[in-house]
């Protein structure tokens, strides 16, 4: 099955702003604030996306391994940029295991995607790696971001109860093993509704993606069904490594709270 792919261009570019012309007179007109905000979100998500495509065509072109790796680097170096600004913890470094958690886990969920369930050879392909390793660490950044957010939020709530534990003889741990099971549920949520309002509620980017180049949506769904068991993983395990990761550091010497 395949069709017309209808072409963008300029003019119907700039059709698109009236949505986002619409969404700030929302702001003006209900007093929001958001204008400032609206703007540089519409002007990074042109430059940002105009200059991954040059970049794409570049990579895709050269077909190099390096090239490969340098974007997925890239893409993971941002990603713990944007949370580790998220968390807004000074006292609490979550930059390190964000970034080793990142590179370390999705690589490999990104590399057993590409070689052994779709099967791409060589393995680093730019077509397939780059676009299922940048799906990985954009819903991990922000499964990681409303992890970190409600662990930090409940241990400065809780800090009482957390140290009412601690002098009852419980570790930092035990203490703290409510806290850490909530972040981590928080963190879990969105990728679980997804899979639950998935073909019913929306149909996800990818399959939307492969439906207008013209693919057969058969085929498209079964992408579709790896990518969402993908992110289920890696938000889980990159979630899982990251909370206990920052809860370790939350706890100073002679186990005391530091949030």
């Amino acid at each position: 099955m395949s069709g017309p792919l209808y072409g963008i261009g300029p003019w119907q570019l700039a059709l698109g702003l009236v949505f986002v012309l619409a969404a700030g007179l929302a702001s003006l007109a209900h007093q929001l604030r958001l204008g400032r905000e609206l703007a540089v979100g519409t002007v990074r998500t042109f430059a940002q996306l105009f200059l991954m495509g040059y970049v794409l065509r570049l990579v895709f072109d050269a077909d190099m391994l390096i090239l490969s790796l340098g974007v997925f680097l890239v893409m993971v170096a941002t990603a713990t940029h944007i949370v580790s600004g998220r968390a807004r913890q000074p006292k609490v470094g979550v930059r390190l295991p964000v970034f080793a958690t990142m590179l370390t886990s999705y690589f490999l969920v990104a590399l057993l995607v590409t070689s052994v369930i779709v099967g791409a050879k060589p393995w680093w392909r730019p077509e397939y790696f780059i676009p299922l390793s940048g799906m990985v660490v954009g819903n991990s950044m922000t499964a990681l971001s409303l992890a970190l957010e409600r662990l930090f939020a409940d241990l400065r709530a809780k800090r009482a109860e957390v140290e009412m534990r601690l002098c009852l003889g419980a570790d930092y741990r035990e203490a703290s093993q409510p806290i850490v099971r909530d972040a981590l549920r928080a963190g879990m949520i969105p990728s679980i509704n997804s899979m639950m309002g998935v073909g019913l509620v929306f149909i996800p980017g990818m399959m939307t993606g492969q439906i207008l180049a013209g693919a057969d949506p058969l085929a498209a769904i079964r992408y579709q069904i790896v990518v969402m068991l993908m992110l289920v993983g890696s938000t889980a395990l990159g979630s899982l490594l990251v909370v206990l990761w920052a809860r370790r550091r939350c706890f100073g010497e002679a186990q005391r709270p530091l949030v």
